[in-house]
């Protein structure tokens, strides 16, 4: 009956235009040609023992014909035994058979298509899986091969347009955009849990494999995570860190790349679904990086991670970037100084949400900066935080921006409520109360919140208590620079009530000079 099936195979098959395209072992050549990859030779076949044809028969696709013949059809699709169901020796060559199978590509978009054939080709990658799983199977040179071509078929593919090309608005706020979920993920899925079962089996020869797994295969890996649904990025972001941990040689590859992607991001598009998920792998790396610190890394962070709090879209992976901002701070304390500078530089001059998002970073900063490092940015810093008591944004503006405005001006406050920060500036008090002192005294007098007027007494509080006498000396130049401010402002008013007194006295002069003009005229 084999030999059969074998011979049936080989037989010209009619192909129809709306069945979906299909990739076999004899038109991998062709694929590879338009899609630069792993490098797989397709020259040795070896066919089935007897037994196979003997045993319980599971859904496996028949052989395809050669690329001129044009694609298969999905009702080619024949049987062929589990693997429990042959001996030990014959699986690879059944493993090989079944990877045929999942080349076929099918049209997931319409849900009553090919419903077999879809579901014979979903039961069969559930089998590989549990055949790569089982630990008990050696994956040979050949099975590599075939099984990162299979893959590389199925989920190196064209993503959809995004929600904003679609509606042809770029004006779009990325948050407000709802994801796009993927209708052949639960294809998919097991697609990515066959490629992670791989890369993390202990059978897994890294030597062989990274001839496949190699940097072509990688960076069609980081193009995926531009997908819009988030159940995909998730298995990339596993997959990518487990790719980073087993093969050492990729990367200085992987973190140039995403390199790449980040800079076009800030500087070109400001738009990318996964920089959140690329930036969970950094964190994870960053945490495991040898000190002294690589000159590489440094620039890394000046040049990558600070830039991508420039984005609008900066809410959607703060959390993920402010953790691999802390790390750095946290491996090398030398670097909070650089951090504190590059975030003064990027700082939001009009979007209140950022802001508050930036002070709870800055906080985080400063847990962790030390008194050297602190003492370095003390006049930048401060006088940006007395910006923030004192924004605005609130005068002749509508309540929203209001309300925005005290979000940041009590988040600036609650500062003070840090012990480590309140040491740092207890330490440095003759530098910073002159600085904050202002902007203090105007929330006092002027602001419009009661929560705010009440975080401000508390703070003007602790500083009194600090230094009594460099408060009273801050409070009497505060006093001296407000009463000579307001001499000037009289000085100012009396100057230009003089000059209109002397226009009007000029123009009369020039009245009575034509008066007596036209008298003497007449």
């Amino acid at each position: 009956m084999f030999n059969k099936i074998i011979k049936r195979g080989h037989r010209k098959i009619k192909a129809d235009a709306n069945e979906p395209a299909v990739f076999s072992y004899e038109s991998s050549a062709a694929y590879r040609s338009s899609h630069p990859g792993p490098t797989i030779n397709h020259a040795s076949r070896t066919t089935l023992a007897s037994s196979v044809a003997n045993s319980q028969p599971s859904p496996v696709v028949a052989p395809t014909p050669a690329p001129d013949r044009g694609p298969l059809s999905p009702s080619a699709v024949e049987t062929l035994p589990y693997f429990r169901d042959v001996a030990a020796s014959d699986r690879p060559v059944l493993f090989l058979r079944k990877l045929q199978l999942c080349s076929i590509l099918f049209d997931f978009s319409d849900t009553l298509k090919s419903v077999r054939e879809k579901e014979t080709k979903r039961q069969t990658l559930l089998e590989l899986v549990d055949y790569i799983q089982s630990g008990s199977n050696k994956i040979s040179e050949q099975i590599q091969e075939e099984l990162i071509c299979m893959l590389s078929i199925n989920i190196f593919r064209c993503l959809p347009p995004a929600s904003h090309e679609n509606t042809g608005s770029e004006n779009t706020d990325p948050e407000e955009e709802e994801p796009y979920l993927d209708p052949s993920w639960p294809h998919l899925q097991i697609i990515y849990e066959l490629l992670l079962r791989y890369i993390i089996s202990s059978d897994t020869d890294t030597k062989i494999a990274k001839r496949y797994i190699d940097h072509s295969f990688v960076l069609k890996l980081l193009d995926l995570f531009d997908s819009e649904d988030p159940r995909e990025r998730e298995y990339l972001k596993t997959i990518l860190h487990r790719i980073y941990g087993k093969f050492m040689v990729h990367r200085p590859f992987i973190r140039k790349a995403i390199n790449n992607i980040f800079y076009r991001f800030i500087f070109e598009t400001e738009r990318h679904s996964g920089i959140g998920e690329f930036l969970e792998i950094l964190g994870s790396i960053i945490n495991g990086f040898a000190l002294p610190m690589k000159e590489e890394h440094k620039l890394f962070l000046v040049r990558a991670l600070l830039p991508l709090h420039k984005p609008k879209a900066l809410a959607l992976y703060h959390q993920q970037l402010s953790y691999c901002i802390v790390q750095f701070v946290e491996k090398d304390y030398k670097l909070a100084d650089t951090v504190i500078k590059g975030l003064l530089k990027y700082w939001p001059l009009t979007n209140c949400q950022k802001e508050v998002l930036f002070l709870g970073e800055l906080e985080e900063v400063l847990e962790a900066t030390q008194s050297a490092e602190f003492q370095k940015c003390i006049v930048p810093l401060f006088r940006q935080i007395g910006r923030c008591l004192n924004s605005s944004h609130f005068q002749n503006s509508f309540y929203k921006q209001n309300e925005c405005t005290w979000q940041v001006a009590e988040r600036t406050l609650f500062l003070w409520n840090n012990d480590h920060l309140v040491n740092l500036m207890a330490q440095n008090r003759v530098v910073i109360f002159p600085i904050i002192f202002e902007s203090l005294e105007k929330n006092m007098q002027n602001h419009w919140n009661q929560a705010v007027h009440g975080l401000t007494t508390n703070v003007r509080k602790m500083f009194l208590e600090m230094d009594c006498e460099l408060f009273e000396e801050c409070q009497r130049q505060y006093l001296e620079k407000q009463a000579n401010a307001k001499e000037l402002e009289e000085q100012r008013e009396l100057t230009w009530k003089r000059l209109e007194a002397l226009i009007a006295a000029k123009s009369g002069a020039e009245e009575m000079e034509m008066e007596m003009e036209m008298i003497l005229v007449s």
